[in-house]
């Protein structure tokens, strides 16, 4: 099965649920499950900021499994951290984000 995750509300989803329980699965393959992608929301896009140290493990992840990783487009302008993002995770909306993961298809998507 292959899931998508929505980091959505604020708060602790990145700081606790990603990064204490999700991204070690993911960095020690026993999640279970497939990660098509990730989208992230309001503040939650910090993570995909280069130097921020769960945004490094997370993106090296993703690399190593051709996982998305995508921002809010409003999101990241808002911030002005649209051109900071690590190389190669782009920005969106819904429409981009159904786009990039039509060819990797979830089962299941998750919001957190």
């Amino acid at each position: 099965m292959k899931v998508a995750y929505i980091f959505a509300t604020q708060r602790h989803n990145v700081s606790y649920v990603l990064a204490k329980m999700i991204l070690p699965q993911l960095e020690e393959n026993r999640h279970g499950v497939d990660v098509a992608g990730m989208f992230f929301f309001e503040d939650n896009n910090y993570v995909l900021v280069k130097g921020n140290p769960i945004g490094e493990r997370l993106h090296k992840v993703a690399k190593a499994k051709g996982m998305l990783l995508m921002g809010c487009d409003q999101c990241c302008y808002e911030r002005e951290i649209a051109d900071k993002l690590f190389d190669g995770v782009p920005i969106g909306c819904f429409p981009d984000l159904y786009k990039a993961l039509s060819g990797n298809m979830p089962d299941q998507v998750i919001t957190l």
